[in-house]
């Protein structure tokens, strides 16, 4: 199947995901999470001023490594870009799943938000049918004390079979022992059994066809339970990786083929179609992740829990869904346009008038005209323009933005419009993008 060193191993991670070793003996730790968990943070913590940033290969994408020293151990810890999910239905998630399956790290943390941690638990899941090398984050445990949230760690370390670590990262707490738990995952003192997804009969039954074939054909350079249920769901982004990371071509073995036409027949009389089969899959994780916060989360937290679910169903729903984020949406607007005007005319007024200075100042130098017009009328007023008209909206509206992110609604935004912008090959997360645009 063409599975060489040079392709699976340090000159692969290399050549494709830019990490760099030092020594043989330093350890990758893949960072990841949804966005404003504080990932970041946790990150700039660890790593102090030992980091540097670029772009992935190829992709406009920025990323951030860093090193820290751990018990005489050195890691390399990559900022991996946040994500809600691993499906890559943008390049993000792509990049976050191409680094886990094919970029060497010993060991991948995940941050979670204490404070809403059944949504950031699907990440975690399908982090963790992807590697069993896992660390959870409970990232903001201060927050959600202040909000009246208890977390049983030991028992959602228990729920999940991965280690759990609670941390306040802005102060530092709780990652001495995040890097003691990384270092028992990645010597292998710490002995793995996360937690799978159950899916339905007929998934489980297709999964049971495919999964020995790529067991035969692969080994164990990846989940292939994972892969089983990537394959079926006709991944091109996957197969499109492994080609290039691995060399090697799964469709184009009659072995493998023949096994993934049998489950896709499994599947068909089970009337789980293509269209559906998606969804299926990500019913389950949100299933099992709602299993593990009920078991770990105390009752506390269930007047809080049913006031989200009620506003899930005030926000998502077909009915009122689409009418209150278009409503929503003129008000930012309003508020943005109507926001800025005063502003901008006082901006104006002030670089204007700097422009007519600088206008005095030529002719009292006795410049040439020609000079003037380039400097004074050609870049200083059109400086002068854009300024005056764009700082001012963006000022009012990208903070509208980020309030109506931290209180949780552009997620449930880009819920509503998912299945309008799947019919054009996009997702609904890139709905955000045009709001801004």
């Amino acid at each position: 199947m063409g599975l060489t060193a040079q392709s699976t191993g340090l000159n692969a991670m290399e050549e494709h995901f830019a990490v760099k070793k030092e020594k043989e003996s330093d350890k990758v730790i893949a960072l990841g999470g949804n966005p404003n968990v504080g990932k970041s943070t946790v990150f700039n913590e660890l790593t102090g001023m030992n980091q540097h940033t670029g772009n992935w290969p190829g992709k406009t994408v920025a990323n951030a490594q860093g090193t820290h020293k751990y018990q005489g151990q050195d890691y390399i810890l990559v900022d991996l870009p946040g994500t809600y999910s691993l499906m890559a239905h943008s390049t993000e998630e792509e990049i976050a799943r191409d680094f886990l399956l094919f970029g060497g790290a010993d060991a991948a943390v995940i941050v979670c938000d204490a404070t809403c941690l059944e949504r950031n638990l699907n990440l975690v899941l399908q982090t963790m049918e992807i590697t069993s090398n896992v660390v959870v984050c409970v990232n903001l445990m201060d927050e959600a004390k202040k909000k009246g949230i208890e977390i049983d760690i030991p028992a959602l370390e228990e729920q999940l079979g991965v280690p759990v670590v609670g941390t306040s990262a802005r102060s530092g707490k709780g990652l001495k022992e995040l890097m003691k738990r990384v270092r028992q995952v990645t010597t292998g003192e710490y002995t793995q059994k996360p937690r799978a997804v159950r899916y339905p009969q007929a998934l489980e039954k297709a999964i049971a066809v495919l999964e020995p074939v790529l067991n035969q054909e692969l080994g164990d350079s990846l989940n292939n339970r994972w892969l089983s249920v990537r394959l079926m769901n006709q991944d091109p982004t996957l197969l499109s990786g492994i080609r290039e990371h691995l060399q090697c071509d799964l469709l184009e073995n009659n072995v493998v083929v023949k096994a993934l036409d049998e489950a896709k027949y499994i599947l068909d009389q089970a009337h789980i179609q293509e269209e559906v089969f998606q969804d299926r899959v990500v019913s389950c994780i949100v299933l099992a992740a709602e299993e593990v916060c009920m078991e770990t989360v105390p009752c506390t937290r269930c007047v809080a829990n049913d006031r989200d679910r009620k506003l899930d169903k005030l926000l998502t729903s077909r009915l009122t869904g689409i009418p209150i984020m278009l409503l929503l949406l003129c008000v930012v607007f309003w508020i943005t346009i109507t926001g800025s005007n005063l502003p901008s005319e006082i901006l104006a007024d002030g670089l204007f008038w700097v422009q007519d200075r600088l206008t005095d100042f030529f002719v009292w130098a006795g410049a040439p005209m020609v000079l003037h017009d380039i400097l004074v009328l050609g870049v200083y007023r059109v400086l002068a323009w854009v300024v005056s008209v764009m700082l001012p909206p963006m000022a009012i509206f990208f903070p509208l933005f980020t309030l109506l992110e931290d209180f949780g609604y552009l997620p449930r935004v880009a819920f509503n419009l998912d299945h309008q912008f799947s019919k054009a090959k996009a997702c609904g997360k890139q709905a955000l993008t045009m709001w801004i645009g």
